[in-house]
């Protein structure tokens, strides 16, 4: 991996983590954080979506499936916080 490719991984982890951020209200986690969220989000949809058979290209495919990950770690990090709690 060369350094343009960790480049676009860490805008399109940055991007995902705030639009997640943005769409669950308020359960971002800061730059570094959001950027952490993006990027596990976006394995977590790539998995899910090859699982479903979705194919999604470009970049713009990208951000939505790291979007769509993104959301759904949030949403099972904020209910194993409510349910410790």
């Amino acid at each position: 991996m060369d350094l343009n490719n960790l480049a676009w991984y860490l805008l399109i982890g940055l991007i995902a983590g705030f639009l997640a951020g943005q769409f669950m209200r308020g359960r971002g986690f800061g730059l570094v954080g959001n950027i952490i969220i993006g990027i596990v989000g976006a394995l977590l949809g790539g998995f899910l979506f090859d699982l479903l058979d979705i194919g999604l290209g470009g970049t713009l495919g990208a951000i939505i499936t790291a979007t769509v990950g993104a959301i759904i770690l949030l949403f099972l990090l904020g209910a194993t916080r409510r349910a410790r709690i």
